[in-house]
């Protein structure tokens, strides 16, 4: 493989095109965009270093590195390894399943509130984990399958509600906010109904919580977004040209509304996977790919960077948590509500005053 350079034209500055000896693969690297994912990891590996020394038995960063790296003491290591690590994993790849998830709906809805916990489908999802929850009594992979089915049921029947001759951005959401509201009804009716330790214990799982997370909470989201990045860099291509415009990508021979169909379906199942580990954290979805958008300075999707954004805030947000109220345990659900809360009235602020809503 060689690298070689762009032609030095403004907008094209900052790529790479990487190509085979024989020309037969290129590969358009953009150099910000990888620098930008570079230090995100960076950020998440040293805030994850951090939180797992922190708690009633404080370690060290430098004994946590040392015991991540199989040097540990026997106490260090039942601490790090079997208590705080899922929960940290179980953060990382929740916050990059919503962020993926978020990137993925704002690019096809060509709208930056199109996020699924503003159109319903992590609505759906905690619907279906409730069910789970309180009905059946169910825990682990049974809460997961309910989230995951409830999640998918949702998307399509906003998407058929949504339908008149195609399906339009604008409609999708404005579908999908009138959804939510009728979901989170039906949740609260889920609440009203159940007794009150199930309730508590329902709860604590909508406000979005990383409590008590172990390994068995860490392999579905692993396995389910395993399942979907490889599905969604097939499609990147495509979701890139359906920005640009139904008419536009259809002429260039884009299955417009068959593509829309599949990137919502696997959006749908990466916000479900994650509201099935951890509930449903508010916002992640919505501010990550924007976060990335302005850091890569970029326009499109922008998957890779709001993927490794997501996982940074949620990572974030948890170890703050447990800063503000460490006896406590504060789900991290409730910091990201009030990050993503101050963010969107920032952005409908912003958007007011450019005179687009």
């Amino acid at each position: 493989m060689t690298g070689t350079a762009s032609p030095a034209r403004p907008a094209e500055r900052r790529a790479r095109i990487v190509r085979s000896r024989s020309h037969a693969f290129s590969l358009r690297v953009d150099v910000r965009a990888v620098s930008v994912c570079l230090v995100l990891l960076v950020a998440t590996v040293g805030v994850g270093v951090l939180a797992l020394g922190t708690g009633e038995f404080a370690i060290s960063p430098a004994d946590v590195v040392r015991t991540l790296l199989g040097n540990g003491s026997r106490q260090t290591n039942f601490v790090v390894n079997e208590l705080r690590l899922p929960r940290l994993l179980t953060g990382i790849l929740v916050g990059a399943a919503f962020a993926l998830s978020g990137a993925l709906f704002q690019s096809l809805f060509r709208n930056p509130l199109g996020s699924p916990d503003i159109v319903g489908f992590t609505y759906g999802s905690a619907t279906g984990g409730l069910l789970i929850i309180l009905l059946a009594s169910g825990t682990g992979g049974a809460v997961a399958f309910g989230a995951v089915g409830a999640g998918l049921a949702t998307a399509l029947l906003v998407y058929l509600l949504a339908w008149r001759r195609g399906v339009h951005g604008y409609r999708l959401v404005l579908v999908g906010i009138g959804v939510s509201t009728l979901l989170q009804g039906v949740n609260a009716y889920l609440l009203a109904q159940a007794k009150i330790t199930e309730a508590a214990q329902a709860m604590v799982w909508l406000n979005g919580s990383l409590n008590g997370r172990d390994w068995t909470d860490v392999r579905p989201v692993a396995v389910g977004l395993l399942a979907v990045l490889p599905l969604v860099a097939l499609g990147a291509g495509r979701l890139r040209i359906l920005e640009m415009g139904d008419d536009v990508a259809g002429g260039l021979g884009v299955p417009v509304q068959r593509t829309r169909l599949m990137l919502l379906v696997l959006a749908t199942a990466a916000c479900a996977v994650a509201t099935a580990a951890a509930g449903p954290i508010p916002f992640v979805a919505l501010v990550a790919p924007q976060v990335a958008r302005r850091l890569t300075r970029a326009p499109g999707p922008n998957l890779s960077t709001a993927t490794c954004a997501g996982a940074l805030l949620v990572v974030t947000a948890d170890f703050t948590s447990q800063q503000i109220h460490a006896s406590a345990q504060l789900p991290v659900g409730v910091v990201t509500a009030v990050v993503g809360g101050l963010y969107l009235g920032l952005l409908l602020r912003r958007r007011r005053r450019a005179g687009q809503i």
